[in-house]
């Protein structure tokens, strides 16, 4: 992932703390594919681990923020080791709120259970695009991995694919409410988990963004499509 330097500690140190956030981003991957599997067959044991898990990512992000500050405070870095180290602060920040999306998603799942909730609303919708979002997740981490400008533009073009979902879905529960109010409030719980997915697409979109930031030095957030194409050229 990093250049080497003159630095053999410095390699090392930032080696080190880039294999720490790939560690993190297998941790909360896996918590959402959890949190889908406990969505997919209302299985409260599923939910359980996720929130168990939600403590050791917490755990790790503070570790990877703490380990962050004393590289820059000790090496001083520039150019581009900085943006990566800054990059690397924001990717852990977001993969540390994909974890937070997967816990609500978990805890609503064991509400929806524990309240005995209609379960013939169209939560497999739901879960396509859960497998969206998680699929574009892994994707957004393996290209910040190899630092992947292709694979991050990519990423920026399929998270259109997730805000789709989510709209389509919204309608679909909207149509639900009116023609049986007695689904509302379960509707509700649906959208809550929607909306959580969704933003499980957006940080992935975010991560592919900060990809581009460290290798181009451009950042593109609230940017164009062809604004982003043309500055990758």
């Amino acid at each position: 992932m990093t250049e080497k330097h003159l630095s053999s500690q410095f390699d090392s140190e930032l080696n080190g703390v880039s294999s720490r956030v790939m560690e993190l981003g297998g941790m909360v991957e896996s918590q959402i594919q959890q949190a889908v599997y406990a969505l997919a067959q209302f299985d409260t044991e599923a939910a359980d681990r996720v929130i168990e898990t939600e403590t050791r990512v917490n755990a790790m992000e503070i570790d990877i923020d703490r380990e962050l500050s004393s590289i820059i405070a000790r090496r001083q870095p520039t150019a581009r080791d900085l943006r990566l180290l800054i990059a690397i602060s924001k990717t852990t920040a977001n993969l540390e709120r994909v974890g937070d999306e997967a816990n609500k998603i978990a805890r609503m799942v064991k509400s929806i259970i524990e309240s005995g909730s209609s379960r013939a609303l169209p939560s497999t919708d739901l879960r396509i695009a859960a497998d969206l979002a998680s699929g574009l997740l892994r994707k957004a981490l393996d290209a910040f991995a190899r630092l992947d400008t292709a694979a991050a533009l990519s990423i920026l073009k399929e998270d259109d694919l997730i805000d789709q979902e989510f709209d389509g879905f919204v309608r679909k529960l909207v149509t639900y409410m009116m023609e049986d109010p007695r689904t509302i409030s379960a509707s509700l719980d649906l959208l809550f988990l929607a909306k959580a997915i969704e933003r499980i697409g957006d940080h992935a979109k975010n991560i592919a963004e900060f990809i581009i930031y460290i290798v181009k030095g451009a950042d593109v957030r609230h940017t164009s499509m062809q604004e982003i194409e043309s500055a990758l050229q």
